[in-house]
């Protein structure tokens, strides 16, 4: 009798267990919402203060001197100086775990910034050899502020947490100045990943043109892999008036660039997976009457799959010295490899997606068509498991069609986006460490 007791106390207990790890992470998202709505002012703040003072790339000195004092004060272990300017904090975990990452970039654009807000940008700065304004024109101050919430947050937790958090603020994400090394590359290189032993990463990025209080994501790639070219065609200097004595590396580049839009419109299977090259800027010549001896394009290549990648950079160098040959010019092609596909681990994905439909509620969260901008968190995801996604920052009474998009003068994040960002954050990496303690 005794023993058919205790097998039923067993059983009971069996029973009755998932029901009480169900109520008791009900409790615990409870206590993390309130926490979540007592730092959202402290948010707003933080993302002011950095929109109002941007910086631009591997040259966040003061925005990483804000970031490493606000860190101080919650009391978090920290380490500056990564990959120039970054910052990473520690927050350990009163249990054993996983180390979960989360990421923030850090870095401003050169853009004059044009919104009527208060805290607007009103920064000047030098970029190559030219004049410039600096502006948060990608949301990269809301994302600092947001990682500084969460922060807050799993820090005040920290001993009900199942391993240990990793917070990167990285700079650079838009691209080192030419001749340096810098951004997520870099931050790998000198160790940010197996110096902290991260296991898995997060990151999110606020989108001005998607509806606040929604998260889009994708499975596998999100976002495209983003390569440069610079095409220099030589020709032959004469007088404008007599074409036929010289060759012309103008009219030789107008008919590269036609032709190298041939091959996404007529050599590439777009079925497969989708593939852009623009030229973004072409520059020759000094006056209108002397056709120069040599003119050079550059410009991006976005692909999401390796083989069409390959198979595109070997297709603008063939035509483009095809091209320049028929003309009696010389093409000199140089393609440079830059940001991988950001790729979301389907497991990583399949394993949190509850996470963010607790956070947002499932009606809001939506699978996208992938994106061809590129992210070099895409480096991240290259070495652990990563899953990235975007954060809706558009008001809801404002229509989609005339939404600012990002990198322009007038590009605007509505605040009210940002606690579910935070409360995102804060949920994947309590979530994350709950099911590996298990």
């Amino acid at each position: 009798m005794k023993m058919l007791t205790n097998s039923l106390k067993v059983l009971c207990i069996f029973l009755l267990a998932p029901v009480f790890l169900s109520a008791q992470g009900a409790v615990q998202d409870a206590a993390m919402d309130k926490m979540v709505d007592e730092i959202e002012s402290a948010v707003i703040e933080w993302r002011r203060h950095f929109h109002q003072f941007p910086e631009l790339s591997n040259r966040e000195f003061n925005t990483a001197k804000k970031i490493a004092e606000e860190l101080k004060k919650m009391g978090i272990e920290i380490e500056t100086g990564i990959a120039h300017t970054g910052v990473v904090g520690l927050i350990k975990g009163g249990k054993p775990g996983p180390n979960v990452a989360l990421r923030a970039d850090i870095d401003g654009l050169p853009v004059t910034e044009r919104t009527p807000i208060e805290f607007a940008s009103k920064e000047k700065t030098t970029y190559l050899n030219q004049d410039v304004g600096v502006m948060h024109a990608c949301g990269h101050d809301t994302h600092i502020a947001m990682l500084l919430g969460a922060a807050k947050v799993l820090n005040d937790m920290k001993a009900q947490l199942n391993g240990n958090i990793v917070l990167i603020f990285q700079p650079a994400e838009e691209g080192a100045p030419p001749g340096e090394e810098g951004g997520a590359k870099l931050m790998i290189k000198e160790g940010v990943l197996k110096n902290y032993g991260v296991d898995v990463i997060f990151g999110q990025h606020i989108s001005s043109g998607v509806e606040a209080g929604t998260i889009n994501y994708r499975v596998g790639g999100m976002m495209a892999a983003a390569d440069m070219f610079t095409i220099t065609v030589k020709g032959k200097q004469t007088h404008g008036s007599r074409p036929w004595q010289g060759v012309d590396p103008i009219v030789t580049s107008a008919q590269i660039v036609m032709g190298l839009q041939t091959i996404i419109s007529r050599q590439t299977d777009l079925t497969k997976d989708a593939a852009v090259i623009t030229v973004g800027k072409i520059d020759g010549g000094v006056r209108n009457n002397i056709i120069p001896e040599e003119c050079t394009m550059i410009g991006t290549i976005r692909t999401f799959d390796l083989e069409m990648q390959d198979e595109i950079h070997a297709r603008i160098k063939k035509t483009a010295e095809a091209i320049a040959e028929s003309q009696g010019a010389v093409a000199i092609v140089d393609i440079q490899r830059g940001y991988p596909v950001t790729y979301n681990s389907p497991e990583l994905t399949k394993k949190m997606i509850s996470s963010i439909y607790k956070t947002a509620g499932e009606d809001n969260v939506r699978v996208v068509p992938a994106i061809t901008g590129a992210e070099d968190f895409s480096f991240y995801a290259l070495e652990v498991p990563g899953l990235f996604y975007f954060l809706g920052g558009r008001n809801p009474e404002t229509d989609e069609d005339v939404a600012y998009p990002h990198h322009t003068p007038d590009f605007f994040i509505d605040e009210s986006g940002m606690k579910l960002g935070v409360r995102t954050l804060v949920q994947l990496a309590v979530d994350y460490g709950n099911s590996a303690g298990k």
